[in-house]
C-alpha cells in the first residue's frame, strides 16, 4: 500500500499495512518536535476537502456530489453520459459493480487521511519538548480527523477496518467484520473532552464544538438518538465556532456558500480551501482551491469554463413548493406542473426562497452572472435538465480575488477559495429537530424546523431580487422578488408521522446539494422507496433513468473497491469482505 496517498491496502505480497513510508518524507525521529509533529497534523488536516492522496479524484471532494448527491433524488450526473463515466452507475444503481473507478477514490483518501492521523500520534510519542497541554491538544485534533476520516468510510461503505496505529506489520490480524463504531465514538469523545472551546485566529481547526457535533452525528447514524440529544441541546444553547463566536443563523442564507463569508457563526466544521497560495492551477498537482467540484459549473457562461456537471434535479426544484401558508407540499410536490420546466407551461406558483439560493434556473438571476439561461448552459439537456448549482460558484465580481489565475486553461477559474461546509449549524438544529419528535417531544421538534425556517421567513430582504447583488453580503441590493416567493411556520405538528415527514423534508430543503440527501435517505430506512420512486417518475424522459433501478438492501452502500479485496487477501487469508449483494 501506497501510504500519503492511497488506500489501506497493500500493493506488495508482504501485507504492509498503513506503514510504508512516504517517499520524500523525514523519519518520525526527524520530525519528533512541536513545529514537525504540527505539521504532520496539518498534513492530516489537508485531505478533509478529499483531495491530495495519489489516486483522488471527483468522487472523493468533501462535497461528496457524487457519492451524496447523485446517488439521490437531489441531482444528476450533468455532462455527456461518457464524460466521467464511472460516475453514471451512481444515477442508475444496475451498472454499479465493485470495479467500478469512481469507486476507490474516497476510500484511498479517507484511509491516507487516517494514516497521516496515525503518524501524528506515533510520532507524538517520541516528541520532546511539547507542553502536556498542547500534546493533548495535538492527540485529541488527530483522534477527531482520524474519526472523521473512518466516519466516512463507515457511511459510504459500511464493511471497514479500522485502522489505527496499533495496525502495523506485527498486527494484520484485522478484517471487515468488526464493528468500528465503538472505535468512532472512542476516538471523537476523546477529542470532545481534550480540545479547547476555541482557536482565535486558527479557525480551520477542530475545536471542542465540532467534536461534539461530529459525536452527536455519529450517534443520529448509530440511531442512537437519546444519546444524541442532550449533546446537540448543549451546542445550540453554548456552542461556538472555531473562532470563539457563538454558533448562529447567518441571516443570509447564501453567506454559508460565499467565499467572502466562510468561517461564519454558522460553520461547526468546514473543508478549508484557498487559491493563489503557489498550489497547483493546472493538471497535475495538489491545488487548495475547492478542486472536488471543479466540474460542477455551467458547461458554457457563467462562471468558470466548463464543465457542466451535478445538475439539480427536476424533483429536487419540485420539493420548493409551498402552499398558501407557505409550508412544502409534503406528500404532492411532485404533482403537477414542474417548476421551470423544460417544456410546456411552467409552474408559477409559491415557491421557498431557497431554491434561488440552491440552484440556477431558467429566468431568474443567477448572482451577478445575469439571468440563467437554461439549456444553453446545459451539456446534455435531455440527461441533465436545465438547471445549476449554485451553492459551489462565485459571483462575477469576485473572479480572480477568489479563484485561482494563472494559464488560459478553463481549470483555474474553477478553482474557488470557497470551504466545503461539512457540518453547519442549521444540521445541528434538525439533527435536534430528528431527536425531540423521535423523544414525543412534537412542540419543540416543530420549534426546531421554525427556527431554521425563520432564518429565511424573517429576512425577505435576502430574498433573491432582479437587480444587482452584491457579493461581499450575498443578497440583492435592488429589485423585486425574482418569483413567488412565501415561507411560513409550522402552527403544529399533529402527531409524530407528520413531524417526521416535516423534518425530513426539511432538511432536504436546507440541505440539498450539499452532499447529504442519500446518506440521510439511508440512515432513514427509506432509500430504496424514495429513490425508486423519483426514478419510476423520470424514467420516461431521462434515458439514465429508463434501466435504473435501487436494490434494497445492496445500493444503500457502495461496494468495497474490488482492487483492495485483491490485494488484502492475495496471501489466501480473508480480511476484507464485500458487501451484501455485490
Amino acid at each position: 500500500m501506497v501510504v500519503a496517498g492511497s488506500g489501506i491496502l497493500v500493493g506488495t505480497a508482504c501485507k504492509k499495512f498503513l506503514d510504508k513510508q512516504p517517499i520524500g518524507t523525514l523519519n518520525p525521529s526527524t520530525m519528533a518536535t512541536e513545529k514537525g509533529v504540527q505539521g504532520l497534523l496539518i498534513g492530516a488536516y489537508s485531505l478533509v476537502d478529499g483531495e491530495g492522496a495519489a489516486g483522488d479524484g471527483f468522487a472523493s471532494g468533501a462535497s461528496n456530489w457524487i457519492l451524496g448527491g447523485v446517488t439521490s433524488d437531489d441531482a444528476y450526473k450533468g455532462s455527456d453520459p461518457s464524460d466521467v463515466a464511472d460516475a453514471a452507475p451512481m444515477e442508475q444503481w444496475t451498472t454499479l459493480t465493485p470495479a467500478n473507478g469512481a469507486i476507490p477514490q474516497k476510500w484511498i483518501v479517507c484511509y491516507a487521511g487516517a494514516q497521516r492521523c496515525n503518524d501524528v500520534l506515533k510520532t507524538l510519542k517520541i516528541a520532546t519538548g511539547i507542553s502536556t497541554t498542547k500534546t493533548t491538544q495535538i492527540e485529541a485534533q488527530a483522534r477527531f480527523l482520524r474519526a472523521f476520516y473512518h466516519f466516512e468510510l463507515k457511511k459510504i461503505y459500511n464493511k471497514i477496518i479500522y485502522a489505527d496505529e496499533t495496525v502495523n506489520p506485527g498486527n494484520l490480524d484485522v478484517n471487515n467484520s468488526t464493528d468500528v463504531w465503538p472505535k468512532i465514538e472512542s476516538d471523537v469523545q476523546f477529542a470532545a473532552d481534550n480540545l479547547p472551546e476555541s482557536w482565535g485566529s486558527e479557525v480551520g481547526r477542530a475545536n471542542k464544538w465540532a467534536a461534539k457535533s461530529l459525536l452527536a452525528k455519529v450517534y443520529m447514524y448509530e440511531h442512537k438518538l437519546s444519546a444524541a440529544y442532550p449533546i446537540l441541546q448543549d451546542i445550540i444553547a453554548n456552542g461556538k465556532n472555531a473562532g470563539g463566536a457563538k454558533y448562529a443563523l447567518n441571516a443570509r442564507f447564501y453567506s454559508n456558500f460565499n467565499p467572502a463569508q466562510k468561517n461564519s457563526a454558522e460553520s461547526v466544521f468546514a473543508a478549508q480551501t484557498s487559491v493563489k497560495d503557489n498550489s497547483s492551477v493546472d493538471w497535475g498537482g495538489d491545488p487548495n482551491g475547492n478542486y472536488g467540484d471543479i466540474l460542477n459549473f455551467p458547461y458554457t457562461g457563467g462562471p468558470g469554463g466548463c464543465c457542466g456537471f451535478y445538475n439539480p434535479s427536476q424533483d429536487l426544484a419540485n420539493a420548493y413548493k409551498t402552499d398558501a401558508n407557505g409550508l412544502p407540499l409534503l406528500d404532492t410536490y411532485f404533482n403537477g406542473l414542474n417548476v421551470g420546466a423544460e417544456s410546456g407551461t411552467a409552474y408559477a406558483g409559491n415557491l421557498d426562497p431557497r431554491i434561488d439560493w440552491t440552484m440556477g434556473r431558467p429566468g431568474i438571476p443567477y448572482l451577478d452572472w445575469g439571468i440563467h439561461p437554461g439549456i444553453t448552459w446545459i451539456r446534455n439537456p435531455t440527461n441533465d435538465g436545465n438547471k445549476s448549482p449554485l451553492k459551489n460558484v462565485y459571483a462575477a465580481s469576485q473572479k480572480d480575488a477568489y479563484t485561482d489565475v494563472g494559464s488560459a486553461y478553463w481549470g483555474p477559474t474553477e478553482l474557488v477559495a470557497n470551504n466545503v461546509n461539512i457540518i453547519r449549524f442549521s444540521d445541528v438544529i434538525l439533527w435536534a429537530a430528528e431527536c425531540a419528535a423521535d423523544a414525543g417531544d412534537l412542540a419543540k421538534a416543530k420549534d426546531y424546523v421554525n427556527q431554521v425556517r425563520s432564518r429565511m421567513k424573517d429576512h425577505p430582504e435576502a430574498w433573491v431580487k432582479t437587480g444587482n447583488y452584491d457579493a461581499p453580503s450575498a443578497m440583492y441590493t435592488t429589485g423585486s422578488n425574482a418569483a413567488t416567493y412565501n415561507i411560513g411556520l409550522y402552527a403544529s405538528f399533529p402527531d409524530k408521522d407528520y413531524a417526521v415527514k416535516a423534518i425530513r423534508m426539511e432538511r432536504r430543503l436546507e440541505l440539498a446539494m450539499e452532499g447529504q440527501r442519500f446518506f440521510d435517505l439511508v440512515r432513514w430506512g427509506i432509500a430504496a422507496t424514495t429513490i425508486n420512486a423519483y426514478i419510476a417518475r423520470e424514467k420516461s424522459f431521462r434515458p439514465l433513468k429508463a434501466a435504473a433501478n435501487f436494490t434494497a438492501n445492496k445500493n444503500e452502500y457502495m461496494p468495497i473497491p474490488q482492487g483492495e479485496i485483491d490485494n488484502m487477501n492475495s496471501d489466501g487469508k480473508v480480511r476484507l469482505t464485500q458487501n451484501t449483494g455485490y
